[in-house]
C-alpha cells in the first residue's frame, strides 16, 4: 500500500486555486500542510489593491476548513516580518498569565495564528462594515458648520435644503423630466443635480435598482432634446464580463456593444414610449433599434482616448469598473460644455483588479468632495426595480 503523501502548500499555489487543499488532500488520502511563513505572506499581500479580493478568497477557504490542512509552526521569524506588531500581541497574550484570554479581532489570518499557539479567537459581531467614500459621503451633511459645495442638509421639518454657490435653497418642489416622476425624495435630489447648470460633473452611488440610469438617460434627453443646452449624448463603459467569456463578436461597434448595453436600449425605448424622441433614432421600428450617431452614441471605455468630446452630456455608466488611470483618461477628454453623469455601486465591483475601495467612482468622490463644479448622491429609498431586487438587496445577497 502506497504511503500517505504529506503536501506543503506555497503561497502562489492558494493564489492560484485555494481548492488544491481538498484536490491534495484527496479525501483523507494525503496530508497537506502550511507552513507559517505563508499565513505572514498572504497578510502583507493583502493590503495589495490587485489581489485583495483574491487574498480574501484564499483567507475564507482557510478559515472555513481548518480541518482540511495543519500549519507548520516556526519559531524562527524572517526579519521582514518579525516587527509585526501581530506576533508581539500573541506573545503578550502568552506572558500575561490569563487562564483563558480570549483574542477579539475580525482579521481571520491574525485568528488562524492564534489558534496554533493555542489562544481562543472570536470576531466583533458588532462592527461596523466598511464603506467606501463614495457610500459614506452621501450627499448630506448634519449641519451648516460641516456644508461643502453642492451638498444637502435636512431642515427642521425634514425637508433637504442645497448649498449651492448660489446660496442655500430649500427643495420643497418635485421635478418632472422628459415625463419622468422621481418616486423618492432622493430621487429629486438627483435630478436637482443633474439639472443644476452650475454643475458640470454629478456622480451617483446606489445599488441595483434603484433608477440611477433611467434618471441620467431621461435628464441627458431633457437637456439635449427639450432644453438644447447641449448637442449630443454620450454613453460610456467600461466592457467588463460577468461569470464566462462572450469572446470575438462580429459586427460594427454598437452590434458589438448590443449584448452589454441591452438594458440602455430598453430604458431609451421605454423613455421614447412615455414622450417621443425621434431624433435619436434612425430606425426605431426594429429590436435593436439603431441609433442616430450625430445624438446619441454608444461607446466602450477603450475608444475614448485621443477623443475630444464638447457641447455634450457624457454618462459614465458602471464606473465601479473603472481604474483611477482610466477615470483620469476619460474626464480629462471632456471639454467645454459638458454635463459628466457617473454611475456605480462599489458593491458590484466586477473588475478582478479593482475592488470596493479602489475603483473610479470612489476616487472622483474622495478627489472631486468640496468642488465647486461637483457634486455626488446616494440613491436611498423604500422600493427598487421589483421585490426580487428588494429581496437581494435587503438579504445581502
Amino acid at each position: 500500500m502506497e504511503s500517505k503523501k504529506q503536501y506543503i502548500i506555497d503561497t502562489n499555489v492558494l493564489l492560484e486555486d485555494p481548492n488544491a487543499l481538498f484536490k491534495l488532500r484527496n479525501g483523507n488520502e494525503n496530508s497537506v500542510f502550511i507552513p507559517y511563513h505563508v499565513l505572514l505572506e498572504l497578510d502583507k499581500l493583502k493590503k495589495n489593491s490587485k489581489l485583495a479580493h483574491i487574498i480574501a478568497r484564499v483567507i475564507r477557504y482557510l478559515t472555513d476548513n481548518p480541518e482540511q490542512y495543519q500549519i507548520l509552526n516556526s519559531s524562527d521569524i524572517a526579519p521582514k516580518y518579525s516587527k509585526l506588531a501581530d506576533h508581539h500581541i500573541l506573545d503578550e497574550i502568552q506572558q500575561s498569565g490569563l487562564t483563558q484570554p480570549i483574542l477579539v479581532t475580525n482579521n481571520k489570518i491574525f485568528q488562524l495564528q492564534a489558534r496554533l499557539r493555542g489562544i481562543q479567537s472570536e470576531i466583533y459581531k458588532e462592527a461596523v462594515p466598511f464603506k467606501s467614500e463614495a457610500e459614506y459621503f452621501t450627499g448630506f451633511v448634519s449641519d451648516r458648520n460641516e456644508a461643502v459645495p453642492n451638498a444637502f442638509m435636512w431642515n427642521d421639518r425634514g425637508k433637504p435644503v442645497f448649498f449651492g454657490i448660489q446660496g442655500e435653497k430649500l427643495i420643497d418642489y418635485q421635478h418632472r423630466v422628459w415625463k419622468v416622476t422621481p418616486r423618492n425624495v432622493f430621487q429629486n435630489l438627483a435630478l436637482e443635480l443633474m439639472t443644476n447648470r452650475d454643475i458640470h460633473i454629478v456622480s451617483i452611488q446606489s445599488e441595483a435598482g434603484y433608477g440611477k440610469s433611467y434618471l441620467a438617460l431621461a435628464t441627458a434627453l431633457y437637456l439635449v432634446l427639450e432644453k438644447k443646452s447641449h448637442e449630443k449624448i454620450y454613453l460610456i463603459k467600461p466592457m467588463i464580463e460577468i461569470g464566462q467569456k462572450l469572446g470575438y463578436l462580429p459586427g460594427r461597434i454598437d452590434e458589438k456593444m448590443e449584448p452589454y448595453t441591452r438594458y440602455i436600449i430598453d430604458l431609451m425605448i421605454k423613455l421614447h414610449r412615455l414622450r417621443a424622441a425621434n431624433k435619436i433614432f434612425i430606425d426605431k421600428e426594429i429590436y435593436p433599434p439603431r441609433f442616430n450617431s450625430k445624438t446619441f452614441e454608444i461607446l466602450p471605455l477603450a475608444y475614448i482616448r485621443g477623443m475630444n468630446i464638447e457641447n455634450a452630456v457624457v454618462i459614465v455608466d458602471e464606473m465601479q469598473n473603472m481604474s483611477r488611470a482610466e477615470c483620469r483618461a476619460l474626464l480629462s477628454r471632456l471639454g467645454e460644455g459638458v454635463k459628466c453623469i457617473c454611475l456605480g455601486d462599489i458593491h458590484q465591483v466586477d473588475n478582478p483588479y479593482l475592488n470596493q475601495e479602489n475603483n473610479g467612482l470612489n476616487w472622483i468622490v474622495k478627489k472631486f468632495k468640496g468642488n465647486g463644479i461637483y457634486s455626488h448622491i446616494v440613491l436611498r429609498g423604500d422600493k427598487s426595480r421589483g421585490p426580487i431586487t428588494d429581496l437581494v438587496i435587503s438579504s445581502g445577497l
